[in-house]
């Protein structure tokens, strides 16, 4: 049952030589590796005018400044990753930069950070979509939560069915996603130059602000600055590219950052204009929709397909965590799982270790964005300042053609990276905090994953010079709890294993049982030795593990290896495990941790 759902849902298996159909050209790219960056305009202004809400409706205006500098990161930022995409055009972005020129230490927390980056791009995203669902329909307003999971359920399902297959269903949205936001803002442009919007709506660019502060000024451009998260994954994803990959991914760059300029500047304006102040039940996107097209059908569409580009944002997570946890795997800091391809040839196990950490994530924070958003936006500006960084020692080191016009792009990029991660930490500190605890709390992870690679390295590596202490015999023992046909199928089964000694083991908890059972033993198996163990407290594992010592003791006198046999009776139908008490598994899971010790199990099928 379970085979024939996940064929419905996934497909049916790839082969690997079909790996080369899953790669990406630069229209599915752009709509794939920068959902997430062009979906934030739906949310970023927002947030800037939530922080100038605090002062009065006055200050909306200095949201048309802030996003000017904003603007200013963005080049910095496109060009900056533009140069990491030449420089490693096998992808890895701000992890690989970061740890092959500033050392390992870097390279960690620039993947971690990133890691967590793409996982709070799916909680954001999708709770961002399931907000603009229900300021359409406020009646849903309650079951956020359900909704949001519902979403990242179905997303996830779509990322396991193939990078292409999901690429060309959700190509789609994307684009009428810029379509309709750019209808939008020529109609909303179109009724300010026509006089239908009246200027009385919103304050002069210029107007004095009561209350106003260097420090709110910072903390609303950092706020606004959540618009640039996802401008780094096309460089960790560079592998989904077809060829000529890095020309492909520097491309499909450029055409994001000028999309997202024009998108971003022309919502801002919009909002100033109207003198839209953030609700908490309706997005400032939906209100520009409705003072713009009056709430009709062209609001509802509108809407609806941002609702869904919210949503489908997430797949900028669901592209770039996958490769760079292969990345991390590759290099023995994360489990060796995550480079295994999925039945689609897809990194499945990331795909769903993804999922359900966004889930978690969304449950914990009840699918408020703006909760969510701090720590998404400061999880991506360290990596930004850690690439630029690198980028730098990169330039001075190898000092190749051009190398001065890079240093510099790559210093203004590392300037201005820090610059705002710093105004994160100082005007953000009591939502961001935890990434002070978490992410050297990554880092420390993965350096004892690397530690227990290297140690498991070491301990599987065959040395020539080291003596071969060859196996000299073989001892068998064969818990038994009966006269059974399991019994005797296990026992045939060490018999033709040709042992030096097969030990039947029966543990009693009565007297009268242990002999009589002896008796029925003697007669039915006379030349398989039986040892009975009397357990007054009725334990099988205590009285069991210590005859096993003495086995063992007396067995490497003589450098004899002992084998637990264990039988296990396997029912027809798995819901009648339940009915039994599987003494044999709790035996082996007591047993499959001591060291020198085979432990086996030995099946036998029922068959009604």
């Amino acid at each position: 049952m379970f085979s024939i759902i996940k064929r419905v849902l996934i497909g049916q298996p790839l082969k690997s030589t079909q790996l080369g159909e899953q790669k990406l050209n630069k229209t599915k790219a752009l709509a794939i590796l920068s959902s997430d960056a062009l979906s934030s305009v739906a949310y970023g202004p927002e947030q800037i005018l939530l922080v100038l809400m605090t002062i009065g409706a006055a200050a909306y205006w200095l949201s048309i400044p802030i996003a000017a500098g904003i603007l200013v990161l963005l080049l910095a930022l496109v060009l900056s990753y533009r140069q990491v995409i030449f420089a490693y055009p096998h992808g890895g972005g701000a992890y690989v930069v970061s740890k092959e020129n500033l050392g390992v230490s870097s390279g960690l927390l620039a993947g971690g950070a990133l890691l967590v980056d793409y996982i709070l791009t799916v909680a954001v995203s999708i709770s961002a979509g399931t907000d603009a669902i229900t300021s359409a329909f406020p009646s849903l307003h309650f079951y956020n939560v359900p909704i949001a999971i519902f979403l990242v359920i179905v997303i996830t399902i779509l990322n396991l069915r193939g990078i292409t297959e999901s690429a060309s269903i959700l190509a789609y949205p994307v684009y009428l996603f810029v379509l309709v936001i750019f209808i939008m803002i020529v109609a909303g442009l179109y009724q300010i130059l026509t006089g239908k919007v009246s200027p009385d709506l919103h304050a002069s660019i210029g107007t004095p602000v009561a209350g106003l502060s260097l420090f709110l000024l910072l903390r609303a451009f950092a706020s606004g600055s959540s618009a640039l998260t996802g401008v780094e994954a096309i460089s960790n994803a560079i592998p989904n590219f077809k060829e000529p990959a890095p020309v492909n991914a520097s491309k499909t760059l450029a055409a994001m950052g000028v999309l997202l300029a024009l998108l971003f500047t022309g919502i801002v304006w919009l909002a100033y204009y109207y003198g839209i102040s953030p609700k908490v039940e309706e997005t400032v996107v939906s209100q520009i929709a409705s003072v713009t097209f009056g709430r009709g059908t062209m609001y509802y569409i509108i809407q609806g397909i941002t609702a869904m580009i919210l949503v489908l944002a997430a797949n900028t997570g669901y592209s770039a965590f996958p490769l760079l946890a292969v990345n991390l795997a590759k290099d023995k800091y994360i489990a060796r799982m995550f480079t295994v391809r999925g039945d689609r040839l897809g990194y499945s196990n990331g795909i769903l270790f993804l999922a359900v950490a966004s889930i978690l994530l969304i449950i914990v924070f009840k699918g408020q964005t703006e909760h969510l958003i701090p720590l998404y936006a400061v999880g991506v500006f360290i990596p930004f300042t850690l690439a630029q960084a690198g980028m730098l020692v990169k330039w001075i080191r190898e000092k190749p053609a051009g190398w001065k016009v890079k240093l510099s792009i790559n210093a203004i990029g590392a300037l201005i990276s820090f610059t705002v991660m710093m105004i994160f930490f100082i005007t953000k500190f009591p939502q961001v905090w935890p990434a002070l605890i978490f992410l050297p709390a990554i880092v420390l992870v993965f350096k004892k994953i690397n530690k227990h690679y290297e140690a498991v390295g070491d301990q599987l590596r065959i040395n020539p010079n080291e003596p071969d202490l060859p196996i000299e015999g073989n001892i068998m023992l064969v818990p038994v709890a009966g006269i059974t046909h399991v019994v005797e199928n296990t026992l045939n089964y060490a018999k033709s294993l040709s042992p030096e000694q097969i030990i039947a083991v029966y543990v009693a908890f009565d007297k009268e049982a242990e002999k009589q059972f002896e008796e029925k033993w003697n007669q039915w198996q006379p030349n398989v030795r039986l040892v009975t163990l009397y357990s007054q407290y009725r334990s099988i594992i205590q009285p069991l593990t210590k005859f096993i010592d003495t086995v063992e003791n007396k067995a490497k006198e003589s450098n004899y290896r002992v084998t637990v046999l264990i039988p296990q009776f396997i029912t027809k139908k798995r819901w009648h495990n339940a009915l039994h008490n599987q003494s044999s598994l709790l035996i082996r899971a007591n047993l499959l941790y001591r060291k020198d010790l085979i432990v086996t199990t030995v099946p036998y099928h029922f068959k009604k």
